[in-house]
């Protein structure tokens, strides 16, 4: 049996939504209403129904692939920059399929080179924010951008996860210890470079060895250490 490719790896549905929801902070309420849709009521009380935002690999399943992480990933920076609700990002998303018809046209190549620009715009208009709330909330959406790897042909390949430290300024620093790799630790974070799973290091630290200890053994910074502690810890737990 061949092993499997890497676009295999990228669309493998391998990830529940609250793996999702852990790995890019989000609330898992939000992350569901996302994938599926939402049900609601309308000023009448008559019952409706949002669609969903991203199409996920296996929507029977609940699962996620990478390339569905890297679309929430981009969702994500909006909602931790802006409270968005759920119409607001579907008519975004809407749009932005429009003008580039990709099954997941948020971590698609066009999207960072040119389509930034169109869904700032879109948002800022649904948010009504001013010329200048919109190139703010463009230079963040790039800032996050740069967190996802991609290969030649820009096709994503790594994803890394924003760093937990409140004292670490994302737009400020390209990429942080933590990343997601379909190619290594069947999906899951692992410390970059090394291909160790982060789930690893927290279960040795768990054990009560030390982040200076755990830095020596690895060759890194003791500050990544405590980032891939940071990152995990709460899922662990």
């Amino acid at each position: 049996m061949s092993a499997p490719s890497v676009n295999e790896l990228r669309e493998a549905p391998i990830y529940s939504f609250a793996e999702a929801a852990h790995y890019l902070r989000l609330p898992p309420t939000t992350v569901r209403a996302w994938c599926l849709g939402q049900r609601y009521y309308d000023a009448k009380r008559v019952p409706r129904r949002f669609a969903s935002v991203i199409d996920i690999a296996d929507r029977k399943a609940k699962r996620m692939s990478f390339v569905n992480l890297v679309e929430l990933f981009v969702l994500a920076a909006i909602r931790r920059k802006h409270e968005v609700g759920l119409p607001q990002v579907r008519q975004a998303v809407a749009y932005l399929k429009k003008k580039f018809p990709s099954p997941h046209p948020l971590a698609d190549h066009d999207f960072q080179t040119n389509g930034v620009d169109l869904f700032a715009e879109k948002f800022g208009d649904l948010l009504n924010l001013s010329r200048e709330g919109q190139v703010e909330m463009k230079q963040f959406i790039l800032a996050h951008l740069r967190c996802v790897q991609r290969d030649t042909a820009g096709v994503p390949m790594k994803l890394y996860l924003v760093p937990r430290n409140p004292k670490v300024d994302i737009t400020k620093r390209e990429r942080g210890a933590v990343v997601i790799d379909p190619r290594f630790g069947f999906g899951r974070p692992v410390l970059d470079g090394t291909g160790i799973r982060a789930d690893v290091v927290v279960e040795r630290f768990s054990a009560g060895e030390s982040t200076e200890a755990l830095a020596e053994d690895y060759g890194r910074p003791q500050e990544d250490i405590e980032e891939v502690i940071r990152c995990e810890l709460p899922l662990a737990a």
